[in-house]
Formats: C-alpha cells, structure tokens, sequence
C-alpha cells in the first residue's frame, strides 16, 4: 500500500480491519502461511495506525503552543 494512498484511511479503518484480523485468526484453521500474511497485515495496520496517532497528536501539540509556550496540561479524569 502506497504512503498517500494509508494517510488516506481513517484510524477507524484500521481498527475495523484489526478487528476482522482477529476473528478470522480465532476463528478458522488458517495454514501457516495465511497466519503470517494475516499478522503481517496486522503489523502494518497496527504501525499505520500509530503514524496517524502521533500525527495527531503532534498536531495537537502546535495547536495548543501559546505564545512560543506550549500550554499543556495533565489529562485528569472528572469521573
């Protein structure tokens, strides 16, 4: 898969895909061979999605710079 082409796909996509990942990997008897084409798929979307993570998270980060500053703050949890 080309890099424009997965910057293209939503982190939801990825963990849809992960997710069929997985019950085809619990449920069927795969030959070796498709188990590691399925965990190697699993790999990729699984670095994909964290690509797009820290993404996001660094575009968060400029986001939040005031003044040169970055303003961050401890996530707390009001529950």
């Amino acid at each position: 898969m080309s890099r424009k082409k997965s910057e293209n796909i939503s982190l939801e996509h990825h963990l849809e895909e992960l997710k069929k990942i997985v019950e085809v990997m619990e449920q069927k008897n795969l030959s070796l061979e498709d188990s590691l084409a399925q965990f190697e798929r699993g790999i990729q979307l699984v670095r994909e999605s964290q690509k797009i993570l820290a993404d996001a998270e660094q575009k968060i980060a400029i986001l939040l710079k005031k003044d040169g500053e970055e303003t961050l703050a401890p996530f707390e949890d009001e529950a």
